[in-house]
C-alpha cells in the first residue's frame, strides 16, 4: 500500500498543483513510483485519458510528471460549470448527471465508496500518492461533510503540507488563519508549511519563516520562488486569461468566453518570444490583431448569446472582413457555423444563430465524445495553407455533431477562406505545427521567423524539471520524506 502526502492551499490559486507536480516529478526523478489524486475537482481545462476518460487538466499534467499515464482514478470526481448554480458531474471519467449546486451538496458522501475505490486502485500500483486539495479547506459554510480537503487526508491517513501564496500578500494570516479555523483534530494532520511564490531575496525572510513557525507550531520546508512558467493551468484564476503573455510583433488575440474551456490550447504559442497572446472580453479590447482565435466552451448557446448581446460578435466579423485569420477550437468551432439547436435541452434547449462564416449545422444530443485523435491537414488554401500536410495529436471531448465538410483536416473541420475551425484541443501542439502558423503570421508583416518552435510536450517536460530542481534548492526534501514516511 502506497505512502501519501496531500498538499493543501490557503485558497484558489495558491499554487496547490504546481507543487503537486513538482513534488511528483522529484519523486520521480528519485526512483519511486507515483501518482496524483485529487478527490473532487470543479474545472472547464479536462483532459482526455488514452482510455476516452475525461478528467481534469492538471491531474493529466501531475501524472506526466510522474512519467506515467493519466487515468480516470487519479480525479474521479470532476465538475464542469454549465451555469453560475450548477456543473456537469463526472464520475470515473464518465458524465454522471447536471446537477444544481444545492444538489450536489445534498449527495456528494454517496460518491466516497467511488473515491476510495479509485485511491485503493493507485495505492495498490503506486509506492507514493501525491494527493492536492481543492481551494481552502476552511471554508466553514462547506466543511460539512467534506470529500476533496480534510475529508479525504482523514479517509487515507494522510499527513498534510499547507501551502500559502505569498504574491498575493497576507501570507501570515493566510497560514496562521487557515490552521485556525482548522478543528483541533485537523490540525494533528498538518505536518508542516509551504510559503509559495515568493519573488525577490529569500534570505529577506528569514524573519517570516521564524514568525510563521511560532505562530503556527510547525515547521517552515521552504520558501519556493516565483518561477514564470507556462505549465497547464486549470483555474479561471489563471494569470494568463487576464495578462499579455510577451510583447511581440505578433498579436494573437484568444477571445476570453464567460465560460471558456480549455483555453491552454493556446499555451503553445507563448512559448515564441515574438509572439503575444492575450485574452479579451470586451470589443474595445479586440482592435485588429494579426490572428483571433476563438476557444473552447462548456456552454456553446449561452456564450454565442455574450457574443452578440456584448458586441463581440460583430467586432470579429469586422476583423474578418480586413482578412484577419480566424480559428475556432470545439465550442469556438460550433460557434463559427450557421445556426446551433439544442432540441434536447443539454444547454438549456433552443436554437442559436452563430456566426456564420461556415455553412456548417450543430445539434446537440445527450452524448458526450471523448477521444483521444490522431491526423493530418488536408492540402489548404489561402493563410492556413502554411499547414497542409502537418501532423497532430490531441483530443475531441464535447457535447454536439457538427455536420463538417472535413475540409480541414482528414479527421474532420472546416475552412473557407483565412477562417478555420475543428473540434481537436491540443491541434498547435506538435512543434511543426505552431512554427508554421506563427511563422506565416511573421511573413505576412513582411518579417522571419527565426525563433525555433518547441513541442509542447517537450516544453512542459523541462518546465516540469525546473520545478523539482526548485522544489528541492528550496526546500528541506529530507523533511518532506520524513513527514510522508511517517504518517499521522
Amino acid at each position: 500500500m502506497a505512502k501519501a502526502i496531500m498538499i493543501q492551499g490557503t485558497m484558489s490559486g495558491a499554487g496547490k498543483s504546481y507543487v503537486t507536480a513538482a513534488i511528483c516529478r522529484m519523486l520521480k526523478q528519485d526512483g519511486h513510483s507515483c501518482a496524483p489524486f485529487k478527490s473532487q475537482n470543479m474545472a472547464l481545462n479536462s483532459y482526455v485519458t488514452p482510455d476516452g476518460s475525461e478528467i481534469g487538466r492538471a491531474q493529466a499534467l501531475q501524472a506526466f510528471a510522474a512519467g506515467i499515464e493519466p487515468s480516470a482514478e487519479m480525479n474521479p470526481i470532476l465538475l464542469k460549470p454549465t451555469t453560475d448554480k450548477g456543473s456537469q458531474v463526472i464520475v470515473n471519467g464518465k458524465v454522471r448527471a447536471d446537477m444544481r449546486a444545492a444538489e450536489y451538496f445534498k449527495h456528494k458522501t454517496e460518491l466516497i465508496p467511488e473515491i476510495m475505490a479509485a485511491y485503493r486502485s493507485l495505492a495498490d500500483k503506486y509506492e507514493y500518492i501525491v494527493i492536492e486539495g481543492a481551494g481552502s479547506p476552511v471554508e466553514l459554510n462547506l466543511k460539512k461533510n467534506d470529500i476533496v480537503n480534510m475529508g479525504i487526508a482523514k479517509m487515507t491517513g494522510s499527513p498534510v503540507i499547507l501551502a500559502g501564496d505569498i504574491d498575493r500578500g497576507g501570507i501570515f494570516a493566510q497560514l496562521y488563519g487557515t490552521l485556525s479555523l482548522l478543528d483541533k483534530d485537523e490540525q494533528a494532520y498538518v505536518k508542516g508549511m509551504y510559503v509559495n511564490r515568493f519573488r525577490g531575496d529569500i534570505s529577506l525572510f528569514s524573519d517570516g519563516i521564524d514568525i510563521l513557525e511560532k505562530k503556527c507550531g510547525r515547521p517552515v520546508l521552504g520558501v519556493i520562488p516565483f518561477i514564470p512558467n507556462r505549465l497547464d493551468d486549470e483555474d479561471s484564476l489563471s494569470e494568463r486569461l487576464s495578462k499579455q503573455s510577451n510583447t511581440g510583433v505578433i498579436d494573437i488575440a484568444v477571445i476570453r468566453l464567460p465560460r471558456i474551456s480549455n483555453f491552454t490550447d493556446t499555451d503553445v504559442f507563448t512559448q515564441y518570444s515574438g509572439v503575444s497572446v492575450r485574452f479579451v472580453s470586451a470589443p474595445d479590447q479586440l482592435m485588429i490583431p494579426d490572428m483571433i482565435i476563438i476557444p473552447g466552451t462548456k456552454s456553446t448557446m449561452a456564450d454565442m448569446r455574450w457574443m452578440c448581446e456584448s458586441g463581440m460578435a460583430e467586432q470579429i466579423m469586422r476583423c474578418r472582413r480586413l482578412n484577419v485569420p480566424i480559428f475556432g477550437i470545439c465550442g469556438g468551432y460550433q460557434i463559427m457555423g450557421k445556426v446551433i439547436r439544442d432540441t434536447d435541452g443539454a444547454e438549456g434547449g433552443g436554437t442559436a444563430a452563430g456566426l456564420g462564416i461556415f455553412d456548417a449545422e450543430t445539434s446537440f444530443g445527450a452524448d458526450k465524445k471523448t477521444v483521444r485523435v490522431n491526423g493530418c491537414f488536408k492540402k489548404l488554401d489561402g493563410f492556413f495553407s502554411c499547414l497542409s500536410g502537418y501532423a497532430f495529436h490531441g483530443y475531441e471531448v464535447h457535447m454536439g455533431q457538427t455536420d463538417d465538410d472535413s475540409a480541414l483536416t482528414d479527421i474532420g473541420g472546416s475552412i473557407i477562406g483565412d477562417a478555420a475551425g475543428c473540434y481537436i484541443h491540443g491541434i498547435f501542439d506538435e512543434k511543426g505545427v505552431s512554427q508554421a502558423l506563427v511563422s506565416a503570421l511573421y511573413e505576412r508583416k513582411g518579417l522571419r521567423l527565426e525563433e525555433k518552435g518547441t513541442d509542447r510536450t517537450a516544453y512542459l517536460d523541462k518546465a516540469l524539471d525546473a520545478a523539482a530542481d526548485s522544489l528541492r534548492k528550496n526546500t528541506d526534501t529530507d523533511m518532506l520524506y520524513r513527514i510522508i514516511e511517517e504518517g499521522i
